[in-house]
């Protein structure tokens, strides 16, 4: 089956199977100039009569990028206002009248042009992710979660990977600035650096997962990170430890104070040897835990809590390759609950940090501005984190 442009109808002979659209104001005769050329290509082909259909089913030959919002309103009966309340789901369309328009939709192929949408809405309907590390399955659920609260109001989702840098993180920042995103969810490098606050003062609405921005405008979802690090500390201090240790991260603030006020509250003193930085990643823990191991005490630390998941499992690794035992030598717990805790042996106690559902809230408090909904100064969404108790604590 072809598809062919209508003409004045003493210009139109049919022929079975082509398909007739009714000639567009602003579509002009792809067939214009070629007379100039030869003509032959043009004389050999036949035309129909306006009003025929296909066979259900059959796909018009027009390619793609010819077939515009009018030739759809054409074939659909309706005009190109309709098409477009039906695509945006922005005005109340009658169901059939619906129906009509993603049936020629579907029988022309037609794709919206997002670039000119982009252009005349000033909206590029793409959401930036700027997390420290794609490769940490938290980040990769909370994008998840986001993508998914998105994707059904008809945002799509980029990852900017900042691997932890601050510098980076700034030039993420300008980027996805100067390139239009429409709204930015931010696992901050350092919540304090203005470039944080530069894509907010000029109106672009951003998320921030994990801290408090002093911003007016800034719209944050946290976990109580400070709350279940004192309870998984509190769960190994119940093994009556007399050496704690502690892998933190960079800048994880929070998890340090509820691990301290929990090893206060007990009596113990705490060993600066015994607190070490790690960077967040299963190397960094590994690490970690090997200088906590190689100390001039040469005593090892019957418990461990380390600040996420990750450097948990490196910290087990060391451990391993010191030939100790966990738990029976040395109690380890994380932070995070992501999916390689299940995993690792033996498996890991920690507590749950909810990454899909502080994506998903952070997609429905970016839309909720994006739509006009809510105008206001920025909001908190707090959620709760849970201890998991397994076998490595």
């Amino acid at each position: 089956m072809r598809l062919r442009y209508g003409r004045r109808p003493e210009a139109v002979s049919a022929q079975p199977g082509d398909l007739a659209l009714p000639l567009v104001p602003d579509a002009p005769d792809p067939r214009a100039g070629r007379a100039q050329n030869g003509g032959g290509m043009a004389a050999k082909r036949s035309r129909t009569s306006a009003g025929e259909r296909p066979a259900d089913g059959a796909a018009p030959a027009l390619r793609q990028g010819q077939v515009t919002i009018n030739h759809v309103a054409a074939l659909a009966g309706v005009s190109p206002t309709t098409v477009s309340h039906v695509l945006s789901g922005k005005r109340l369309v009658a169901a059939e009248t619906r129906g009509a328009v993603y049936d020629a939709i579907r029988r022309l192929g037609y794709r919206p042009n997002h670039v000119a949408r982009s252009l005349r809405t000033r909206r590029s309907h793409m959401i930036a992710v700027v997390v420290p590390d794609i490769t940490n399955t938290f980040y990769s659920m909370l994008t998840r979660g986001l993508a998914d609260a998105l994707d059904r109001e008809g945002y799509g989702t980029y990852v900017c990977n900042t691997d932890g840098l601050l510098d980076r993180e700034s030039k993420f920042l300008v980027d996805v600035f100067d390139r239009g995103a429409d709204g930015i969810v931010l696992a901050a490098v350092d919540a304090a650096s203005a470039g944080v606050l530069k894509p907010a003062d000029m109106g672009v609405p951003v998320v921030c997962v994990g801290h408090r921005l002093d911003h007016p405008r800034i719209d944050v979802v946290t976990v109580d990170d400070e709350r279940g690090s004192y309870e998984v500390t509190r769960h190994l201090l119940t093994r009556r430890p007399e050496r704690m240790a502690m892998i933190q991260g960079l800048n994880g603030t929070p998890r340090l104070s509820g691990f301290t006020r929990a090893v206060a509250e007990a009596g113990h003193a705490l060993d600066p040897s015994l607190m070490v930085t790690g960077d967040w990643t299963r190397h960094g823990g590994y690490e970690a835990m090997r200088q906590i191991l190689g100390r001039r005490s040469r005593a090892y630390p019957d418990a461990v809590f380390c600040a996420n998941d990750l450097m948990a499992i490196g910290a087990i690794e060391a451990l391993r390759e010191a030939r100790l035992d966990v738990p029976g030598d040395v109690a380890v717990a994380g932070f995070d609950d992501v999916d390689a805790a299940t995993i690792v042996h033996p498996p890991l106690t920690t507590v749950v940090n909810p990454a899909y559902d502080i994506g998903v809230n952070a997609g429905k408090l970016l839309v909720s501005r994006l739509s006009g909904e809510y105008d206001g100064d920025g909001r908190e969404v707090g959620l709760p984190c849970l201890l998991v108790v397994r076998e490595s604590a």
